[in-house]
């Protein structure tokens, strides 16, 4: 399964045979998640987690220069009832954790400032490559809310608990160079180098075996929430998995054949 719908709010392009572009596509709302993006967005990722087809890896940006994703679309949110505001936050988490669970690994190609929701849809991603314009905050603590898409939770795991209690408390934005230092991005490159490089990442990983990738991510994000000795166990129940495949007698015969290896994900 390659083929998706026409969507209202994102575009999808298949870029070579295995990797997914996905981008936010309302760059005259800075990209912001309304309701119908979270419709959207929940809809492709439950797609590709019951069936990926070809897809092997997924890069997500944003459309335009400027901004990757401004979070929620607050005009949209100006007078919403408690009520309607609720049922719009249940709909956005389940799309949010269901980016998070997906089985293939997603990159975001941050292309400019990812703020609120959009920096925590950026840390729901696997790995992050950012333009060095773009700027990053949580101001949700500034209108009088919190994060609620897994910021509280992802943020610390990346940088660190001191360093994400001063980012959530005060609402204050940081800069791609900052959030480098953090250890919150793989790299900051110029504007015009960010798709590309997500682009080349996702080709490099498509092309090693999808099945040990798809358990590489599963091991790594159960794992860590395990005391040591079980995620050791854990790993190797991952591992044996792999061990009966078609790839990975391929991967060994191509190895002893000196040539490249022909993975099928079976």
């Amino acid at each position: 399964m390659s083929a998706f719908p026409q969507y209202e709010t994102i575009a999808t392009e298949m870029v070579g045979p295995f990797v997914l572009k996905v981008t936010l596509n309302r760059p005259h709302a800075g990209n912001s998640v309304n309701t119908q993006m979270g419709h959207d967005l929940l809809d492709l990722w439950n797609r590709l987690t019951a069936d990926a087809g070809d897809v092997r890896c997924v890069v997500l940006t944003g459309a335009g220069d400027k901004i990757f994703c401004a979070g929620g679309d607050l005009k949209e949110r100006n007078g919403m009832t408690k009520r309607a505001w609720t049922l719009q936050h249940e709909l956005f988490e389940r799309m949010y954790w269901t980016l998070v669970d997906l089985p293939v690994p997603v990159i975001a190609a941050v292309n400019g400032h990812a703020y609120a929701g959009g920096l925590e849809m950026a840390l729901s991603c696997d790995f992050i490559y950012t333009s060095n314009a773009a700027r990053f905050a949580l101001t949700e603590v500034t209108l009088g809310i919190m994060p609620g898409a897994g910021g509280t939770q992802n943020l610390p795991r990346a940088i660190g608990e001191r360093r994400a209690k001063e980012i959530l408390m005060t609402g204050k934005p940081f800069t791609a160079a900052q959030a480098d230092s953090y250890g919150l991005v793989n790299a900051v490159l110029e504007p015009f180098e960010v798709l590309g490089k997500a682009l080349e990442t996702a080709e490099i990983i498509a092309g090693n075996a999808p099945l040990s990738v798809r358990q590489i991510k599963k091991s790594v994000r159960y794992g860590g929430q395990m005391e040591l000795r079980t995620a050791f166990r854990f790993e190797i129940e991952a591992y044996n998995h792999l061990i009966g495949t078609e790839d990975r007698l391929e991967g060994v015969a191509a190895f002893n054949e000196k040539r490249r290896p022909n993975f099928k994900g079976s």
